[in-house]
């Protein structure tokens, strides 16, 4: 449909596009911390010079994390598009931040998908769709896995009651849902994203292993970094809590997070509210905890949307179509 409208309309409809979403990501952002009925914005600065955390030292280190965390996201995209087409490290780092941008008030993070795709030539925008599902598949299963743990080793220390009944429940549950991925695996009706699952697994089977193993190890490296944020902030606040504690509630956090349907911009409740639970469990008081999960929304989420809104405003949708009749 696009391709039938004149040169001006289309300039006029991808202007409008990008400044859609940058108008949005903003309202969003503005909204939640103007807004926010678990932490008042000027209450949550006072802490903050309360604990230092302004100091320089404190800012640079912290930036330092941030940066390094989307540093080896963009080293994973660029890794998974390697299979499929040589990018350069300043063009994955556009496209990561510009659809970070875009994602930020989409539900389970779908305008991630769009964004990255219309990067590249209509022949590869399904491949690129699938290595975004890889990539956030290699993401997920490191927090499940380091959350799975966690989760463990919390029920153990704090002598969490459990409901049998309930975790059998659970666990049928889950067996189903296992039985239902293995047979639908089988099935070439059966979609996700749009795509078949036995597209899906022929397209994963057919990417080098080396490519898998560089993926997970980039997730695992991203995962350590923003946990050890996470960590650093608590040490910050006056949390005397060791490393290793620290991350059993942490992991624990992020597991329960991460299996909530969410809109970004609502990711800093979600985080909160469930690590408000846990923490009052370790004994951690309420504001600090809110204080972090609003500090690290901001780092990790915020600040790259920033960046990423400039990407936004400056595609080219003629550069990409040129490179399309290229090819």
């Amino acid at each position: 449909m696009i391709g039938t409208l004149s040169h001006k309309t289309k300039q006029f409809f991808f202007a409008l596009i990008k400044l859609s979403i940058v108008v949005g990501a903003s309202y969003f952002i503005y909204n939640k911390l103007a807004h926010n009925d678990n932490l008042d914005f000027n209450v949550f600065i006072a802490f903050l010079h309360k604990n230092d955390v302004f100091l320089t030292k404190n800012i640079l280190f912290v930036l330092f994390l941030t940066i390094f965390n989307w540093f080896f996201e963009i080293l994973k995209w660029r890794n998974l598009v390697s299979s499929i087409k040589y990018i350069s490290f300043f063009d994955t780092l556009k496209q990561s931040l510009a659809a970070h941008t875009a994602s930020l008030f989409t539900p389970n993070r779908i305008g991630e998908y769009g964004a990255k795709a219309i990067y590249f030539p209509k022949p590869l925008m399904k491949r690129i769709l699938l290595l975004n599902l890889i990539g956030n598949m290699a993401q997920m299963t490191i927090t499940l896995m380091f959350g799975i743990i966690g989760l463990i080793l919390f029920v153990s220390k704090y002598n969490i009651e459990i409901s049998y009944f309930k975790l059998f429940r659970l666990l049928v549950l889950v067996v189903i849902i296992l039985a239902f991925v293995f047979f639908g695996s089988k099935q070439k009706k059966i979609k996700i994203k749009g795509f078949s699952m036995g597209r899906i697994k022929r397209f994963i089977i057919d990417i080098p292993i080396k490519i898998h193993l560089t993926t997970i190890a980039y997730s695992i490296i991203r995962y350590l970094i923003f946990s050890f944020q996470f960590y650093y902030l608590l040490y910050l606040f006056g949390v005397e809590v060791s490393y290793f504690n620290a991350m059993i509630v942490i992991t624990t956090m992020y597991l329960l997070s991460s299996i909530v349907p969410t809109i970004f911009v609502f990711d800093v409740v979600v985080k909160g509210s469930i690590g408000l639970y846990l923490f009052n469990i370790a004994g951690v008081n309420d504001l600090t905890i809110l204080s972090i999960t609003t500090l690290m929304w901001m780092l990790n989420f915020v600040l790259p949307s920033v960046f990423g809104s400039l990407f936004v405003l400056n595609f080219d949708y003629k550069t990409i179509s040129s490179t399309s009749k290229e090819e």
